[in-house]
């Protein structure tokens, strides 16, 4: 018979939240370098020339098609050895966290990539021709009119793809990373094997935590939005 014991659970609750800044972190970086790329990709594929536009489709196939884990191993295992052998650079030494958080940008960057093309795609073309026929620049329509409109149509999948982001980011402890998944390895590891059951629910409580706090500040902000509209 299974036992579980809940005292475990808030006993190792101290120790993953320790680790709770590093999964954050990487979730941030990702978040904010990720919304860059992708965005990037998307004026790739709707305003870019034939060549930028048939690189873009390329790349969000290739990522969005490579599991998270084979991308993180290809980049952690593989990215060194490319650099060494094109530049002679030895990055070996390098921060785990940054190789999770190259694997996790680009990632991101082509999930975001398509989220923003069909927000954009969704607006009524006759919004940019009304502000180019009151003076404004391309650039000006875009950034005043279309975006706003756009990022309120993107929030609710760009919350989707932040949730994954969160569920991938927890596969950093495959090399070695210390994060909320890599205390919990550790652990049990102490524990040879023993309470694995508890840490686990311990990291999922985290991990809901987390999860209802993005899905709680997405809602109002889209209910800001709204009513801004």
């Amino acid at each position: 018979m299974v036992s579980f014991n809940v005292e475990k659970v808030l006993l190792f609750l101290p120790e993953l939240l320790s680790a709770l800044p590093t999964t954050l972190f990487i979730m941030l970086m990702t978040s904010v370098f990720g919304s860059l790329l992708g965005g990037l990709l998307t004026w790739a594929q709707l305003a870019g020339g034939q060549t930028a536009r048939n690189v873009a489709k390329f790349y969000i196939f290739v990522l969005r098609c490579t599991p998270p884990i084979v991308l993180l191993f290809m980049v952690f295992y593989g990215l060194p050895v490319f650099l060494e052998w094109w530049l002679g650079l030895d990055i070996n030494a390098w921060s785990r966290a940054i190789f999770v958080l190259i694997s996790l940008i680009l990632l991101f960057g082509a999930m975001l990539a398509e989220v923003f093309k069909s927000a954009f795609l969704a607006l009524p073309i006759g919004q940019l021709e009304a502000g180019l026929s009151i003076g404004l620049t391309p650039v000006q329509t875009v950034w005043r009119i279309l975006l706003p409109q756009a990022f309120r149509i993107a929030l609710p999948n760009m919350t989707t793809a932040l949730l994954n982001v969160m569920k991938d980011a927890a596969l950093a402890y495959t090399i070695g990373l210390v994060d909320v998944m890599g205390a919990a390895n550790l652990i049990i590891g102490r524990n040879t094997g023993n309470y694995s059951l508890e840490t686990y629910t311990a990291v999922a409580l985290i991990y809901w935590g987390i999860a209802l706090v993005i899905s709680f500040g997405s809602q109002r902000l889209e209910s800001m939005l709204s009513k801004g509209s």
